[in-house]
């Protein structure tokens, strides 16, 4: 077989292979190649760069040691796939479920999160989201800390694990997105710079040096990005990519590299016969991110809106600190339900400036939304959840909003484990200072900073979800409750409809009500601890309600924080 690899500005390559040392060959555009008998499937192999090293493969499809050990040669061909009837599944219309693997299940394997998706498929979600699976230092992390971005991590159960899932998800009926990392690279492992210029040579955000996109000999490090994500699309059958804080990829050429993806995808989606999402998380509310390319927007299917998660946090947990500030009030809430966003070219107290534009005419499903999330979870000192009264009323107006929702693992059930930072550093200056530099990340969101240490393996086990709680009659009662809602968005068109204009809202911030009309279905949220009694005419049909509630000639009545859906009798219903 063939071995190649990357290294432009090296004299000398050799490759460390079947217990010998073989000097490579230089070629065009700075590969090297060596051609080995005997190598196949299963063989280790390591790299020398002048004479530095040995290094694994900056493109090593499999790391059987962890990070600092060998690559091993890896044959995707060899896998059996039964996913042969699955035409993939569009976003539009769809629930997201975000999981961590680690942990998702006691086990924190691929094997074990796959004895969980029947849950999965009664709880009637889209797609799962797994976070980042690339091969990260120690036996623990949320995943963002990954190297070695070809490979998939040996304690999540390696390539054949992964796969063995998306085949699993696909058999059940659900699609799989992957959370994959291309703004940096984690601190601990990563041989990339004796290869060649991968790096740009300055901070590009709080987590690390920003990757070269756009400096000298930055084609080829393009092309190991977007080869990587064809990589899961292609060889893994992964259905959609959420890529990691792109406002951190710092690219100042005519063609974003975002925009290069996306094409690139389109035609691996028009190859393949089954639609390829891009999910991009960026916080700067830019309606280009999710315009096609044609017009003259980055291409990406949809994007994360913090947005609408933040005006859901604040409206069920009246906590306005840090970035929360400017949504603590109904109308920021209803604002985002009719806009997408609330920034769009208004002034951001948290940034101290003016941020974000107009999202008008951009469609809904467009902008994932949710009310938590690994971030927002996980960035609490505590990773504390929202208790079950504040999930019922956000996830009733999350369920029924014109966005793409997305859960996050335990939420469906009032899941009490917390979702802790936490990471397995080798290195003992990474491993002392983790929760010192976490803390310095959050400066200045309002928070009094006491979390549990990082570094800490408690810190991982506290964080596992803790299935037994299910079968508690309050989290077996939100857990109906989310059923319902889902199964009530996917029966109602109107509740799934994208189009902003169509949504209306009707507030009163003193009575701290709020009324959203989708199309002949209406959304009606108590968030006082007092009942309210809305104006509205007898005959009204309850579709869904997480309180008794009564419905008189003088209105229907809201139990303290309660909501309930409803779709008034034809001749009562207002006009649009």
């Amino acid at each position: 077989m063939i071995f190649e690899v990357w290294a432009p500005r090296a004299t000398a390559v050799e490759l460390l292979v079947l217990e010998e040392r073989r000097s490579m060959s230089a070629g065009a555009g700075g590969w090297w190649r060596a051609e080995v008998e005997g190598a196949g499937h299963g063989t280790r192999y390591t790299f020398e760069v002048d004479g530095d090293g040995p290094y694994p493969d900056p493109r090593s499809r499999r790391q059987p040691e962890g990070v600092f050990g060998p690559s091993a040669v890896y044959d995707h061909d060899r896998f059996t796939w039964s996913d042969h009837d699955w035409k993939g599944r569009d976003l539009r219309g769809a629930i997201i479920y975000e999981l961590h693997i680690g942990t998702f299940t006691t086990d924190g394997t691929f094997e074990a999160a796959i004895e969980k998706l029947p849950h999965l498929v009664e709880l009637c979600v889209d797609f799962v989201e797994i976070m980042p699976v690339a091969p990260v230092p120690g036996g623990r992390n949320w995943g963002y800390d990954g190297v070695d971005l070809y490979a998939v991590n040996e304690t999540y159960g390696g390539p054949d694990g992964l796969k063995s899932f998306v085949d699993a998800c696909h058999q059940a009926g659900i699609g799989v997105i992957l959370d994959v990392v291309y703004n940096h690279l984690g601190p601990s492992g990563n041989f990339l710079r004796p290869f060649g210029p991968y790096f740009a040579g300055f901070e590009g955000s709080f987590w690390g040096e920003a990757v070269n996109l756009d400096g000298p000999e930055s084609d080829e490090v393009r092309r190991y990005f977007v080869g990587n994500a064809l990589q899961w699309l292609r060889d893994y059958h992964i259905d959609g990519l959420r890529l990691d804080a792109v406002h951190a990829l710092h690219d100042r050429r005519a063609t974003h590299l975002l925009a290069e993806l996306a094409a690139e995808v389109d035609a691996l989606s028009c190859s393949t016969g089954r639609p390829l999402s891009l999910i991009a998380e960026s916080d700067l509310n830019d309606p280009r991110m999710v315009r096609s390319l044609d017009a003259g927007g980055l291409g990406m299917t949809a994007q994360w809106n913090d947005d609408v998660h933040h005006a859901l946090h604040c409206a069920v947990s009246g906590e306005n600190h840090g970035y929360y500030q400017d949504f603590a009030s109904l109308e920021a809430l209803a604002k985002v339900l009719t806009h997408g966003v609330l920034h769009d070219g208004s002034y951001s107290s948290f940034r101290a400036r003016g941020h974000g534009a107009s999202f008008a005419g951009v469609p809904g499903h467009r902008l994932v939304a949710c009310l938590q999330n690994h971030d927002q979870i996980g960035n609490r000192p505590a990773g504390d959840r929202l208790p079950i009264t504040a999930l019922k009323l956000g996830s009733g107006l999350l369920l029924t909003s014109p966005f793409t929702p997305m859960l996050f693992m335990g939420e469906e059930w009032g899941a009490r484990t917390p979702f802790l930072f936490f990471s397995d550093h080798v290195e003992a200056h990474l491993r002392d200072t983790e929760g010192a530099r976490r803390q310095r990340e959050f400066d200045g969101f309002g928070y009094a900073w006491e979390a549990p240490n990082p570094s800490d393996e408690e810190s991982f086990l506290r964080s596992k979800l803790d299935w037994s709680e299910v079968k508690e009659e309050e989290h077996w009662s939100l857990l109906c409750w989310y059923r319902d809602l889902i199964a009530l968005r996917k029966a109602l068109p109107e509740l799934s409809d994208p189009r902003l204009d169509r949504v209306r809202v009707e507030l009163d911030p003193m009575g701290k009500w709020l009324l959203m009309w989708r199309g002949s279905v209406a959304v009606a949220v108590n968030f006082s601890l007092d009942p309210v009694t809305l104006p509205l005419p007898p005959g009204t049909i309850l579709l869904a309600s997480d309180d008794p509630m009564t419905c008189t000639e003088t209105g229907l009545h809201l139990p303290a924080q309660s909501l309930t859906v409803y779709r008034p009798t034809p001749h009562n219903q207002p006009q649009p």
